[in-house]
C-alpha cells in the first residue's frame, strides 16, 4: 500500500509517497480502506519537529480517517468486514491508504455523510467535545464564548453547542460573520476591534481555540464560577488551575470511539454539518499542509483516495 511520509523533519514539501506492505489487525484490532483523511495543523506542527513531544521517523502524519473496515482481529465484535468507519486513532498514521486501529477507535461514519464529510469530523470534533465537557455542566441555558469559531474545531464546536441548548457568543474576522452566524452562533464578533473592556461578565465557558484569550482580555468576560478551556497554546500550561473564581483547564484531545459515535449521532440528525474548505487528492498531500500552514481555512481541509 502507499503511505505518505517524511524521512526527516521539515516543511510540507519533505513529504514522500513510499509504497509499503499493508499491515494485519491483531487482536481487538481492525484495518480500514481509507477513502478520505483529514488535514488537521497538528500534522505540520508535528512534521515541522518544532512541536514540544516529537514523534519517531519516519513520520506518517494524520490524525483523522473515513472509510472501510477491511478485516478485524480477533475478539472484535462491535464493527464488521464492510462496514463504513470514522476515527481519530491518535495523532499520527492516517496519511497511508490503510490503517491498523485499536476497534474501540472507531465509530460508525454518520448517515448521509460522504467520506470526505465523515473524515473531516473525528479529531476536531472529539477536541470540541472533550473540551466543552471538561466544564462538567450541561450546555442548555449557558452562553459559550468560542474564541476563533470559523476554525475546524471552531466550527464544530457552535453546531455542538447549539445542538445540546447553549448560546454562543463567537469570535470570527468580518469576512466570516455570516459564515459563523450560518453555524448557529447568537452572536458574533471581532474583539480585534470591538472593546472588551466594559462588556458584560456574562459568560459561562470561554472556549480558547487561539491561545491568545488571556492576553487579549476574554478572561475577564467569563463570569466567577465559569470555566475556561484551553484547547491552543499553553502547552505548559497545568491541566487545572483556578483563577480569581474562574476554573481553567488544559485538554489534549484522545482518542474515543463512544465519544465519536454520540458525534456522529449528532451529524446523523443533522445537528452538526461538515465544512469542508478544500479537498485534494491523496498524492497532493503536501499542498494541503501547506494551505493548512498558511491559516485563515474555513472549516477543514481533506484528502481522498482514490
Amino acid at each position: 500500500m502507499k503511505i505518505m511520509r517524511a524521512h526527516a523533519f521539515g516543511g510540507p514539501d519533505i513529504l514522500v509517497l513510499d509504497e509499503v506492505e499493508a499491515p494485519a489487525p491483531g487482536a481487538g484490532q481492525i484495518l480500514v480502506r481509507t477513502k478520505a483523511i483529514g488535514v488537521n495543523p497538528v500534522d505540520w506542527k508535528l512534521l515541522s519537529g518544532t512541536a514540544p513531544v516529537l514523534p519517531p521517523l519516519p513520520l506518517v502524519p494524520g490524525g483523522d480517517i473515513a472509510g472501510i473496515v477491511d478485516a478485524v482481529g480477533a475478539g472484535v465484535e462491535s464493527v464488521k468486514a464492510g462496514d463504513p468507519v470514522i476515527a481519530h486513532p491518535g495523532l499520527t498514521g492516517c496519511y497511508a491508504e490503510a490503517r491498523v486501529m485499536d476497534a474501540a477507535h472507531a465509530a460508525p461514519l454518520p448517515e448521509g455523510f460522504s467520506f470526505a464529510e465523515g473524515a473531516s469530523l473525528p479529531l476536531v470534533g472529539l477536541t470540541a467535545w472533550q473540551g466543552l465537557r471538561a466544564d462538567g455542566r450541561d450546555l442548555a441555558g449557558l452562553t459559550v464564548l468560542i474564541h476563533n469559531a470559523a476554525g475546524g474545531v471552531g466550527t464544530v464546536a457552535v453546531q455542538m453547542v447549539k445542538a445540546r441548548g447553549g448560546r454562543v457568543v463567537a469570535t470570527a474576522s468580518p469576512a466570516n460573520t455570516d459564515f459563523v452566524r450560518a453555524l448557529g452562533a447568537d452572536e458574533v464578533v471581532d474583539f480585534r476591534t470591538a472593546p472588551v473592556e466594559g462588556r458584560s461578565q456574562d459568560i459561562d465557558i470561554l472556549l480558547d481555540l487561539v491561545g491568545n484569550s488571556k492576553e487579549t482580555g476574554l478572561w475577564s468576560l467569563v463570569r466567577s464560577g465559569g470555566s475556561v478551556i484551553r484547547i491552543a497554546g499553553g502547552a505548559d500550561a497545568a491541566a487545572f488551575e483556578e483563577l480569581k473564581g474562574v476554573r481553567a483547564y488544559k485538554v489534549r484531545v484522545r482518542p474515543s470511539g463512544a465519544q465519536l459515535g454520540e458525534i456522529a449521532a449528532l451529524a446523523s440528525q443533522g445537528l452538526i454539518r461538515a465544512e469542508i474548505a478544500l479537498q485534494l487528492p491523496f498524492a497532493r498531500a503536501a499542498e494541503a499542509l501547506a494551505a493548512s500552514k498558511g491559516g485563515h481555512v474555513r472549516g477543514k481541509i481533506v484528502l481522498t483516495v482514490d
